[in-house]
């Protein structure tokens, strides 16, 4: 079996491959082009991608017996051809539940503490300068009795919110599609949810229901000092109007690690908002703990042992 990686450096160089070589002549590229992508899966048998899009134009072309996907999203996979042609798609579910989790708290906790304040203070050697032994110019409050809003309740929402009770926060959620209501926490509709959280995080796929979920008519009814977190997709979020609302006089803060475009673009708004200090953005990391990747890895390993054998 000839085995092609076309995006290797999506799962970083602390996670080692060479087992793979027991199952096959393998093939690593650190990144594909789409412009290269047929001409690199043209004799595979099975092609491992993370992002790199496989359409009914490059799989009618290619022999391709399994696809591998080292992410939960096959949305870069003509599934239905695939299908057609008898060619098995197999994914890895379940492995961002503590890690997505942990970067949404750590967006929360990171402004709620005002961290970059009190840092800056003693980097500044402000602090061995004073005449008291603490500072309270940028009051922080607890997580206890906050109201914590969760857009999308599916297993990394679930995750966020038992974490959210266990700091005992009153937590709510809103659901995009309606369905699979959850019985433990209260169902809001989307309006309520905005207007009554101190917190709001968002764990929805990107679809027709969710695109531009949030815009210039909903995040003018968030509380002042709202923090808003997109931990789903990019495209949930208006992007111009989060950048408006950022420079506006009402207090927003917001944690990002998903962008309509990825890597983020020069003309991306959020490039030039004023008030910087109330965005973070980090690089579409929140799936990718060592933990996380290597069960991606190891799930991976075992979808092509299982179809070699």
């Amino acid at each position: 079996m000839k085995i092609v990686f076309l995006d290797r450096k999506t799962l970083g160089y602390d996670i080692n491959l060479d087992r793979f070589n027991t199952l096959g002549d393998v093939t690593i590229y650190e990144t594909t082009k789409a412009n290269e992508t047929l001409e690199k899966v043209q004799d595979a048998d099975i092609v491992v991608t993370n992002k790199v899009v496989l359409n009914k134009d490059i799989l009618e072309k290619s022999n391709i017996k399994l696809i591998c996907v080292i992410a939960t999203g096959t949305n870069n996979i003509d599934l239905e051809y695939a299908k057609q042609r008898g060619i098995e798609v197999r994914n890895v579910v379940g492995y961002a539940k503590a890690t997505v989790a942990q970067l949404t708290f750590t967006f929360a906790l990171h402004f709620i503490q005002k961290l970059d304040y009190y840092k800056k203070y003693v980097e500044d050697k402000k602090w061995e300068k004073s005449d008291i032994f603490t500072n309270l110019d940028e009051p922080f409050y607890e997580l206890e009795n906050k109201n914590w809003g969760i857009i999308g309740l599916g297993n990394i929402g679930r995750r966020v919110a038992n974490i959210a009770k266990a700091f005992e926060c009153n937590v709510n959620y809103h659901s995009t599609s309606k369905k699979n209501l959850n019985t433990e926490y209260n169902h809001m509709e989307l309006e309520e949810l905005l207007k009554t959280s101190d917190i709001i995080s968002i764990h929805s796929p990107l679809n027709e229901s969710t695109h531009n979920l949030i815009n210039s008519t909903n995040l003018s009814m968030l509380k002042d000092g709202a923090i808003l977190i997109n931990v789903g997709r990019g495209g949930i979020i208006n992007e111009k109007d989060l950048a408006k609302a950022l420079d506006e006089e009402k207090n927003l803060y917001c944690g990002l690690d998903v962008l309509n475009t990825e890597p983020i673009e020069k003309d991306n708004p959020f490039n030039n908002i004023k008030n910087k200090h109330r965005l973070i953005i980090t690089p579409h990391i929140a799936w990718a703990s060592i933990e996380a990747r290597n069960m991606i890895t190891n799930t991976t390993f075992d979808n092509i042992s299982k179809f070699v054998v």
